[in-house]
């Protein structure tokens, strides 16, 4: 759907506010559990749900920036501001993957034996369906407004709930069998090894934006089909297309009868702009240069046939 930035930036605070509230409840209620159930994974999940509201305040920080109108300073808005937003989410995904990582193999090889209570899995559980909800919650709002920067928030919810899934396994396996307490040290690692994946994801494709890649091929064919649709358009040439905050950013040249009257150019490029706003979705800004066909040879009128 198109959305306004204000829509969009209300939706993204709401959703990132609620998950602040759940984040600091749960943050309080890890602690108490971990401390008075003897489990340093418990309290060292809090820790990590304590580092989501930190991301949760650069998130609403960057939504604020990035939903401002375009200026003078700033002709083409501050979309990328989101964008840098993601990359700040995605760096902080794989620093806690990396610690997840190392911690891991710390008690591996010290052999760190913990010997928690039933009463530390009954809140790893809860904490589980916690973070999934919020994983839910934030990723259909982010593919609702298009906002990669609440889709890349929702992943590092289900990465807390992953690590919450190793600290649940680890001590189900210790209370059933204490010798088995090196479960919940490789369950960690495997954990690890996932939200390593999806950070380096999500921080590949901020890149991409920020070097003005082009989107997928399937993306520029349906543009230029779009345009090619439109009557009175004879073809299409130099298009370009890319991404910003998620949004499409594109310059297309569509070849006109070169006979027509400057209003029925103008009316053709505005068709084409519609249909495209229409099948593709997501687009932030559309210029069409219309460009008159050559009579002798139906080519395009391009600056340097001048």
């Amino acid at each position: 759907m198109d959305a306004a930035p204000g829509e969009i930036y209300g939706a993204a605070k709401r959703v990132t506010l609620i998950c602040l509230v759940l984040n600091l409840i749960l943050t309080v209620f890890q602690v108490i559990v971990g401390i008075l159930g003897h489990s340093r994974a418990l309290v060292a999940d809090a820790m990590h749900t304590l580092s989501d509201m930190a991301t949760d305040l650069v998130v609403l920080a960057g939504i604020a920036i990035g939903s401002r109108e375009a200026d003078e300073r700033h002709p083409f808005g501050h979309r990328r501001v989101e964008t840098l937003t993601v990359v700040v989410v995605s760096a902080s995904l794989m620093a806690v993957g990396l610690y997840i990582a190392w911690d891991a193999a710390r008690s591996i090889y010290f052999h760190t034996v913990r010997q928690p209570s039933w009463t530390v899995l009954a809140a790893a559980g809860l904490t589980i369906l916690g973070k999934e909800w919020m994983y839910q919650f934030s990723v259909r709002a982010g593919r609702k407004y298009q906002s990669k920067v609440l889709i890349a928030k929702a992943w590092h919810h289900r990465s807390d709930a992953l690590s919450s899934v190793a600290v649940f396994l680890g001590v189900a396996g210790m209370l059933l069998k204490p010798d088995l307490h090196i479960l919940d040290p490789l369950a960690a690692t495997i954990v690890a090894v996932f939200i390593l994946r999806v950070g380096l994801s999500l921080l590949w494709d901020a890149m991409r934006e920020f070097l003005d890649t082009a989107p997928d091929k399937s993306v520029v064919d349906t543009i230029q089909g779009c345009a090619c649709g439109v009557p009175g358009v004879l073809g299409v040439h130099d298009l370009k297309v890319r991404t910003s905050g998620g949004m499409y950013q594109m310059q297309i040249h569509v070849v006109v009868k070169a006979d027509l009257t400057v209003v029925e150019g103008h009316a053709i490029a505005k068709d084409v702009e519609r249909r495209i706003r229409r099948d593709v979705g997501r687009v932030l800004e559309t210029v069409i240069h219309v460009d008159p066909a050559l009579p002798a040879k139906g080519a395009a009128h391009t600056p340097d046939e001048d």
